[in-house]
């Protein structure tokens, strides 16, 4: 075989399909036919061939140049594709293709469906929210603090980790309550403690504290001197 032949063959390069693209354009509403005549001219539009015709397009094709003008007029109509005029080096005008409204389609639709995932994944975590409540008070919540769970994320802007993490600090401070929580919920947002990270730190340098306080037996008022605001988890 000519080595010059398959250096010529090698030297025609390759188009970069978007995988993106390939795993989802059944999801854009694009048929086979339409999706591989977009390939094609994008492959043409590489090469520096801006607007191919329905012939030249039919013959990369199993399709007839009747079936290409028709997918073409379907793409524009759709908005995947759009005519601009272009002025080359020398002023001189013309139209070509751009597939730039494909590209902005394909985004839109993935950002789409990451906004539907990350509401089902808020969903699911509000219901393991009332779930581990309930499960810690061991009894359904009341109506009043299923309202108070809303408000906590609605109003106040609490995450459900946040939620879950001062649910912990009240166990651990044997004050199972409500009211308890939503002290401890108010001295974090004070103190702008929004990860689970910030919220361990806090309450173990606040229970180190404690511990040191009890056990040289500070006064309660020189207590709160000391640490001001701490009072979340004081009796």
């Amino acid at each position: 075989m000519d080595k010059k032949k398959i250096a010529e063959w090698l030297a025609q390069g390759s188009v970069a399909v978007p995988k993106l693209l390939l795993n989802h354009y059944k999801y854009l509403g694009l048929s086979e036919g339409e999706f591989v005549l977009l390939l094609h001219m994008h492959s043409f539009i590489e090469d520096g061939v801006l607007f191919p015709t329905p012939a030249e397009l039919a013959e990369k094709m199993t399709a007839a140049p009747s079936e290409c003008m028709e997918m073409l007029r379907r793409l524009l109509q759709k908005g995947f594709i759009v005519i601009e005029e272009h002025t080359d080096e020398k002023g001189i005008r013309s139209e070509k293709y751009s597939l730039q409204p494909l590209w902005e389609k394909l985004v839109q639709y993935l950002y789409t469906e990451w906004a539907k995932e990350e509401r089902q994944d808020q969903q699911e975590e509000e219901e393991s929210l009332y779930t581990m409540f309930e499960q810690e008070f061991g009894r359904p919540l009341s109506p009043f603090e299923c309202e108070t769970l809303s408000m906590w994320i609605d109003q106040d802007g609490h995450s459900p980790q946040i939620i879950k993490a001062a649910l912990r600090e009240a166990v651990l401070s044997g004050k199972l309550n409500f009211r308890y929580i939503d002290r401890i919920l108010f001295e974090w947002k004070k103190n702008g403690i929004r990860t689970i990270e910030q919220a361990q730190h806090y309450g173990k340098k606040f229970r180190k504290h404690q511990q040191s306080a009890r056990s040289t037996k500070t006064a309660p008022s020189e207590y709160k001197q000391t640490i001001p605001f701490f009072n979340w988890l004081e009796s």
